[in-house]
């Protein structure tokens, strides 16, 4: 578990960027909603949510020991506001995914730019210089990782994760309710799902398809060094 230590800060911050963009775009189609309530803000605090931020972690690091899976508490969001309301509605609910993709990309290039660090200052193994490039290299090269199974999980079609918004936004009003009401109980059957090692597998089969090429493009990129 101390293995999963340098991703807590990355975890945390990604999380909450993932709420932030869900309220920042809502903001930006006509909905004030997240802003008045205080959500759109980089302090941790607001955004916590007990289970989505604590319980499924520890659970899902528990007992699968390789899904690290979380959410913050969603951002309030007022659909009356919205000019077109199922192209709004999936808007939203794809900037979240979206946010993370991008925190992968940045995650990234903070990675390359810690390799060149290392290679230019020449850093002696065993110095605490050493050590804490070492942690913060495993705390970008993880959170590039982790936040592409944050998008990729949350864009499963499974209520109430993002991809069932953009789904249900394609269903008819009455399906798309009856849908919707699935609600949280999707998480947990997804979660066990996901330890059974079929389904396990073809899910890590899929975090790697989509992370192949922010590791191609590190690994590309570090190998200019020599």
């Amino acid at each position: 578990m101390t293995d999963y230590l340098p991703l807590l800060p990355i975890l945390l911050f990604s999380v909450v960027i993932h709420e932030l963009a869900h309220g920042w775009m809502a903001l930006r189609l006509g909905d004030p909603t997240a802003r008045d309530a205080g959500r759109l803000t980089l302090n941790p605090l607001p955004h916590i949510d007990p289970i989505g931020s604590v319980l499924i972690p520890l659970l899902s690091l528990m007992t699968a020991g390789r899904v690290f899976i979380a959410w913050a508490r969603p951002v309030p969001v007022n659909p009356s506001h919205f000019a077109r309301l199922r192209r709004d509605e999936a808007l939203v609910s794809a900037m979240g995914p979206i946010s993370n993709v991008l925190l992968a990309g940045c995650c990234s290039v903070a990675v390359v730019l810690l390799g060149f660090l290392a290679w230019s200052l020449n850093v002696p193994e065993g110095s605490t210089g050493y050590d804490l490039l070492v942690f913060l290299y495993q705390m970008f090269y993880g959170g590039a990782y982790l936040n592409i199974v944050l998008a990729v999980f949350n864009l499963l079609p499974i209520p109430p994760l993002d991809g069932s918004h953009l789904i249900a936004a394609a269903l008819p009003a009455r399906a798309a309710e009856g849908y919707r009401r699935i609600g949280f109980f999707g998480v947990f059957a997804l979660i066990f799902l996901l330890n059974v090692p079929a389904v396990g597998t073809a899910f890590d089969v899929l975090i790697e398809a989509v992370f192949a090429p922010f590791r191609s493009v590190i690994v590309y990129a570090l190998s200019f060094r020599s």
